[in-house]
């Protein structure tokens, strides 16, 4: 395309992935690091996850809201970090989750955001329908406060059997689990990632045009999941280029010229496309996001 990416999406960054130093909510330089993101005109949208201590948390707010960016918050560390399960079949177990998931509704509008992303938990196969009802409950619970605050919960769509094994799932399900979410909550949509796809044994296509109607956030990212051996398998989203990864420049133009051709380029309200990348032991985060920036400059070209 022509025009400028930035006419069409809302361009990204998880700040808590390509700085993972934050993921836990609990590094004092979290504002350092919010801030090397706000600074950058490149980004029209910053992801930040929970920050624990009061004082921090109020001055990330103030920072945020001076960036005029497009604020989001992802609760996932707040699951992954403790393993806490949306839909564990133990139903004091299941509250603990939908506990902390409510917290993140509150301080995600402390901190200027719209909306709360997370992900399902682990399952079992012989336990999956009743999983699923959990899940169903905890996430209605979510949406009908979030709903009082005019906010929006979007579920992550993960892998079943590679690393998180998490209940939703291959994108059929996904699509089965949005559309009895619809039924009952407006306020409720998928977030899909172009680093989960493979793990999915699915392709760009196949996952955009099923989940076409519930697709409220788009990830791109890359990940290691084709050999067990390899260094850095499972859900890790090295950087593009990383040896043995899925994904690239040649698979970032098929997923942009499915949302494209899907109609998801809205430039009258822009989507929130991310990046989820993060550096891979020693490497630089900063050098790792620079890395995104090319490969996405680089397929828009392309793709235009």
């Amino acid at each position: 395309m022509i025009e400028s990416i930035h006419k069409y999406f809302k361009v990204g960054l998880i700040s808590f992935m390509a700085y993972p130093q934050i993921m836990r909510g609990d590094d004092p330089d979290v504002l350092g690091y919010l801030k090397k993101i706000a600074v950058d005109d490149y980004f029209d949208a910053i992801e930040v996850t929970w920050i624990k201590d009061a004082e921090l948390r109020k001055k990330a707010a103030s920072l945020l809201a001076q960036s005029h960016m497009t604020v989001c918050y992802g609760a996932q560390p707040r699951l992954l970090t403790t393993g806490l399960n949306p839909n564990h079949l133990d139903e004091a177990e299941r509250k603990k989750a939908e506990a902390t998931l409510i917290e993140a509704i509150d301080e995600a509008e402390e901190l200027g955001a719209k909306g709360v992303a997370f992900l399902s938990g682990k399952f079992d196969e012989d336990k999956r329908c009743e999983a699923y009802a959990q899940l169903l409950k905890t996430t209605k619970n979510l949406c009908a406060y979030a709903k009082t605050k005019g906010m929006l919960i979007e579920l992550e769509v993960f892998d079943f059997d590679i690393d998180k094994k998490s209940l939703i799932g291959p994108a059929p399900y996904a699509a089965q689990f949005a559309a009895d979410m619809r039924c009952a909550c407006s306020n409720f949509g998928l977030m899909i990632d172009l680093s989960h796809i493979p793990m999915t044994y699915e392709s760009p296509e196949f996952v955009v045009r099923t989940l076409r109607p519930y697709i409220t956030h788009l990830h791109i990212g890359n990940t290691v999941c084709q050999d067990p051996s390899a260094e850095g398998y499972g859900d890790m989203h090295q950087r593009f280029g990383f040896p043995g990864g899925s994904n690239d420049t040649p698979e970032l133009v098929e997923f942009l010229r499915v949302i494209l051709a899907e109609g998801f380029a809205n430039p009258d309200d822009p989507m929130v496309l991310s990046f989820e990348v993060k550096p891979w032991n020693d490497e630089d985060g900063d050098v790792v996001v620079a890395n995104a920036k090319r490969v996405l400059n680089r397929a828009w070209v392309i793709v235009g």
